[in-house]
């Protein structure tokens, strides 16, 4: 039987479960918040972002969540520095061009501020005379650090990213640091 985890990655800690990269004190990973033999995560989230992860202990489950090809929707929470204009809602939601190829369709929307919302730590950089705004950004696809790479493209860097959502499964009042098995569904 197929099981799945929903974990709420913090900000700062890497979406695997060793670190193997880095020299002396090593950075927090999943295996300082998940104990549970055999479960792999379902695709990536960078460790300056948050939100939902997917992990598996099923193999084919794990490669249709992070693969592509299968066009898993995925919607992110994402605060960003400067007033966003119907120019780049538009762009955003035609796809941009990356240094790695043209982007998918997205679906885009300006939001208010969520809340609640967590305080994140370090907190996000604050500048009285630089306005900022919410979107609410849908891709079916992803490249890496994209949604990041996708608002700063059209003038809009982004400050805090927020998964919640992968397909079915959404982060719901998962608290930063938790995790939960999963009910049946989700892609």
């Amino acid at each position: 039987m197929t099981r799945v985890i929903l974990f709420h990655k913090p900000f700062g800690v890497l979406s695997q479960f060793t670190d193997k990269g880095s020299e002396g004190s090593p950075r927090p990973t999943l295996s300082g918040f998940i104990e549970a033999p055999g479960f792999y995560p379902a695709g990536r989230l960078d460790k300056d972002s948050e939100g939902l992860m997917v992990l598996t202990d099923d193999g084919a489950l794990q490669a249709r969540i992070a693969n592509p090809k299968h066009k898993i929707a995925k919607t992110y929470l994402v605060q960003v520095e400067g007033t966003p204009d119907e120019r780049m809602l538009a762009a955003l939601g035609r796809g941009v061009a990356l240094k790695d190829g043209m982007t998918q369709p997205a679906q885009v929307s300006q939001i208010a501020q969520p809340e609640p919302l967590w305080p994140r730590n370090p907190p996000v950089r604050f500048r009285k005379t630089v306005p900022e705004a919410w979107l609410r950004i849908t891709i079916r696809e992803g490249k890496n650090r994209q949604v990041r790479r996708m608002t700063a493209h059209v003038g809009l860097p982004c400050l805090r990213l927020i998964r919640v959502q992968i397909g079915q499964w959404g982060l719901n009042e998962l608290a930063p640091g938790a995790w939960r098995y999963a009910s049946e569904g989700g892609p």
